[in-house]
């Protein structure tokens, strides 16, 4: 199979599984976002590997690009922060305790009640994405998991949970992908002047 004919077939499964999504559940994610806006709730990002790649683009996307380009003028502004960040304090915490603990540790030091946490996992199996939303559970935070693969071990942490229908990692990143500026295309409207 030539890389064309593998590029059509994977367009195909991309186009089916982002027709496939549950656009009533990201209305809802969409929902709780501009609401943690509007109260001045911290949302937090959390994922490993590509997943963690795409916390950060959103972590990015949330806090200034639905602002547009222009910053000076009144704007509400979402305080978005990727846990996926801070190397240093990442391999402290792998280091001295356990790599399951990266995320959750960090959620314990910084979020309270209200602040929203956003999942990112292929899988739905990892340890520390299923610490970490343990502990948003145990401090109040409300929980969102973009997943695949049926969700795994993560869907039944989650309050809203928009899963893929895929079991191939490559659609299920790019669709989580896709997520993130469709709901940071949403937000402009909530966040802007």
């Amino acid at each position: 199979m030539t890389a064309g004919e593998r590029g059509r077939i994977y367009a195909d499964e991309l186009a089916a599984a982002l027709r496939a999504l549950p656009f009533d559940t990201i209305t809802l994610v969409g929902d709780l976002l501009a609401d943690a806006c509007r109260n001045g709730a911290q949302v937090f990002i959390i994922g490993n590997g590509g997943s963690a790649a795409t916390a950060s683009h959103m972590a990015c996307d949330l806090a200034k690009t639905t602002l547009g380009k222009v910053a000076d003028l009144p704007a509400r502004r979402l305080r978005a922060l990727a846990l996926t960040d801070n190397v240093p304090l990442i391999t402290a915490w792998a280091n001295d305790v356990s790599y399951d603990s990266v995320f959750s540790e960090q959620l314990r030091g910084l979020a309270r009640a209200g602040d929203v946490l956003i999942a990112i996992s292929a899988s739905g199996n990892s340890p520390n994405i299923l610490r970490c939303l343990e502990a948003a559970r145990e401090l109040g935070v409300k929980t969102v998991g973009f997943l695949g693969f049926g969700g795994g071990a993560a869907l039944a942490l989650c309050d809203l949970a928009v899963v893929v229908d895929s079991r191939d990692y490559g659609i299920v990143e790019d669709a989580h992908s896709a997520l993130n500026h469709m709901l940071t295309a949403s937000l402009k409207a909530v966040v802007g002047p």
